[in-house]
């Protein structure tokens, strides 16, 4: 089955993602296989379904159903072709097949047998490296969110600190987040952690082990609001170097230190 891809979200607001956008356009004019090289995130199965638009999308972990596909198709999008539990056979596979494939695979990703199966490899870089394409992306998915939830169109992004963890998917998940808790309550946002702590429950030091959930949150929002330790522990009624001990013990969690 055709998995639904929207093309539109491919941004082209810098060179490199550019330059992308305009080596899938000519693999559409072309018949070779091609393997797009990236992180997860940054687009490599949009500018795939751009290329063609019609194929049957399998991940490479499908492999039986990947190799089904191979037999019984005239083109095909191999995502996350890392993934595949027998890659030497697949790509036999698809050197024996006359199906013409395009393929997704983190870029890291090498083997003997690529550049024999793939006339074309490109790489798309990640949103750090493409920050042009992230104001872009965050209009983007904010229109997303104002479609899916209803509500008003005044969410601010001016301070928004994109999470760029997993590129695209990470930006996402955080704007649909953000989204939904701007005008959150009191009581709504308590019954989500308690929703949250509910299964964790059981041991004899649950009160210590979970009050990071409300000390991390109140500390970077905290720094963040009045860029200095010494001002936050004014504003929070508390002695300088027991902040200073709560930011050392959640260090993993809180990475400004003012």
């Amino acid at each position: 089955m055709v998995q639904a891809v929207d093309v539109t979200k491919f941004i082209t607001a810098c060179e490199a993602s550019s330059q992308a956008k305009k080596t899938a356009t000519l693999l559409k004019t072309l018949t070779v296989n091609a393997l797009i090289t990236g992180e997860v995130g940054v687009g490599k199965k949009t500018l795939a379904s751009f290329i063609l638009p019609d194929a049957f999308i399998i991940d490479a972990s499908n492999f039986d159903e990947l190799l089904l596909s191979l037999e019984n198709s005239e083109t095909i999008i191999i995502i996350n072709l890392d993934n595949s539990p027998n890659i030497e056979r697949l790509l036999q596979a698809i050197k024996e097949s006359n199906v013409r494939v395009i393929a997704t695979a983190k870029d890291s990703f090498e083997h003997q047998a690529i550049d024999e199966l793939f006339s074309v490899k490109f790489n798309i870089p990640p949103l750090r490296e493409r920050i042009e394409d992230v104001k872009e992306l965050l209009e983007h998915f904010v229109a997303d969110a104002i479609a899916l939830f209803g509500g008003s169109n005044n969410f601010d992004i001016s301070n928004f600190k994109p999470n760029l963890s997993q590129n695209g998917l990470s930006l996402k998940r955080q704007v649909m987040m953000n989204y939904l808790l701007q005008d959150i309550k009191d009581s709504e946002l308590m019954d989500i952690i308690e929703q949250y702590i509910y299964d964790k429950l059981g041991s004899n030091s649950d009160y210590r082990n979970f009050l990071y959930l409300y000390e991390v949150p109140l500390i970077k929002a905290g720094l963040h609001k009045f860029k200095s330790q010494v001002r936050l522990a004014d504003k929070m009624g508390l002695n300088r170097n027991t902040l200073r001990k709560k930011i050392a013990e959640h260090k993993k969690y809180i990475e400004e230190k003012a």
